[in-house]
Formats: structure tokens, sequence, C-alpha cells
């Protein structure tokens, strides 16, 4: 069976072992790394590669600065961001959209779709 692997990344304390130890009972997830400090995060995240990061969610009205940063880097990585003090938490994950548009099957076509991403002028259907 595979495990769920974890990064483990609350402040404050209490919270990070409350967090640690209800996953060390659970049989079918490793806990992979444990961040003490935001500025681990990154490194350890580069580091370890976790399906999961659990984090603490400050404010509820925005997500972590740097979830968008790290789900770019690492869109199949979901984070779990903790509250301790409301009932609610929050599970951010990336979602890679899809786009398409048609374009001629010739020299011209191909060229110019290359040139039209290049340009950044794409627009999508």
């Amino acid at each position: 069976m595979q495990k769920i692997r974890v990064l483990v990344a609350n402040r404050p304390r209490l919270m990070r072992e409350l967090v640690l130890a209800t996953m060390a009972e659970q049989p079918d997830i490793e806990v992979v790394g444990e961040a003490h400090s935001d500025s681990e995060i990154t490194e350890l995240v580069d580091k370890t590669r976790p399906d999961f990061l659990i984090i603490a969610l400050e404010d509820r009205e925005q997500h972590p600065s740097l979830c968008g940063f790290l789900l770019g880097r690492y869109p199949g990585m979901r984070i779990l961001a903790v509250s301790s003090g409301h009932e609610e938490s929050t599970y951010y994950w990336a979602f890679v959209d899809i786009r398409s548009r048609a374009v001629p099957t010739s020299e011209a076509g191909i060229l110019g779709a290359m040139r039209d991403f290049a340009g950044h002028s794409f627009v999508s259907n």
C-alpha cells in the first residue's frame, strides 16, 4: 500500500504537535518532514515532494501567499491550511486548465500558432 506523504508546517508549536500526533496514528500516512518556520517550507517541499502540505491558516479571507508559488511548482501537491480559531480549515489544490484553438494544417498555420504563443496572444475557445 502506497502511503500518503505529508509535510507538516504548522505554527504554533502546540498545533503542529497535535497534527503530528494525529498523523502518527494513521497507518496509511507517512510524515516526511516537519517545518518549524515558514522559511523552511519551500526547501522541505523541494526535498521531500509531499502529497500534502499542512500549514497554519491565519486569515480565512485570503489564501496563504505560499500557496500560489508552491502549487505552481508542484501542481500535484495538495495544501491543507488548518485553522486553530475556527470550525473550518481550507483545502487548496491546483487545477490545470487545458485550452485549445484550431489552426490550419499548413506551414503558415503551424508557424503562426507558434508565433502567437511566443507573443502571448493566444486566445482560447
